[in-house]
């Protein structure tokens, strides 16, 4: 099993962000969210933008995600 490829680490990081944002939100409660994710030369872009109550701080939960897509990410290359 060899390296994966660029979009297997962008669907990863995705999908582990996402994860973490309705774990903590119904899909209903998100106003908005966007989850940007890079993968160019070995090098990892994450940034995640949430729109949702302040319960809890959706800015806490936006950086759990972030840390959430590189856990995944990194859990590829392991």
């Amino acid at each position: 099993m060899g390296e994966p490829t660029d979009e297997e680490v962008v669907n990863a990081a995705a999908e582990a962000a996402e994860g973490v944002i309705f774990s903590n939100y119904s899909q209903s409660d998100v106003r908005d969210f966007d989850v940007t994710v890079k993968f160019e030369d070995g090098v990892l872009e994450v940034d995640v933008y949430l729109n949702a109550p302040d319960d809890p701080d959706p800015d806490v939960i936006a950086q759990e995600a972030v840390d959430a897509a590189e856990s995944a990410v990194d859990e590829l290359f392991a």
